[in-house]
């Protein structure tokens, strides 16, 4: 019984944290290369920014906040692993893109920041040669 109700809880609980996740594809003014978006995030929240990208193209990415457990990670079409994590390398990158396909730039914060409920305020500037 106690593993029934220990099963029942956590299904329950799971559907929580999928709202936390919000999703926005990013399409460049004409003529233009590139886009700044500003945000905010709260705890267990992060935001998902979608970019249409073509092999060999140059993508730019850069991060700012004054939070510091605010970071990025950048991952490929089909892909289950982060291509860049910048919680290792930092909050700014430049990467060629090795195929064609949507790419997303998912920004949160770090674990210790959520779990105490931070706020970060941050200004990300995307940019495609």
């Amino acid at each position: 019984m106690k593993i029934l109700s220990l099963s029942l809880m956590l299904a329950l609980a799971a559907p929580a944290f999928a709202d936390d996740v919000k999703r926005h594809v990013v399409h460049f003014a004409a003529g233009t290369s590139g886009t700044t978006v500003h945000g905010h995030l709260k705890g267990y929240e992060s935001v998902q920014y979608v970019l249409g990208v073509t092999a060999g193209q140059k993508m730019d990415v850069q991060l700012d906040s004054k939070n510091t457990s605010l970071y990025f990670n950048i991952t490929g079409p089909g892909a289950s692993a982060a291509m860049y994590n910048s919680s290792i390398d930092g909050n700014g990158t430049s990467v060629t893109i090795p195929s064609s396909g949507n790419y997303v730039v998912d920004v949160y914060l770090m674990r210790n920041a959520a779990r105490r409920d931070e706020t970060a305020k941050y200004t990300l500037t995307l940019y495609v040669e």
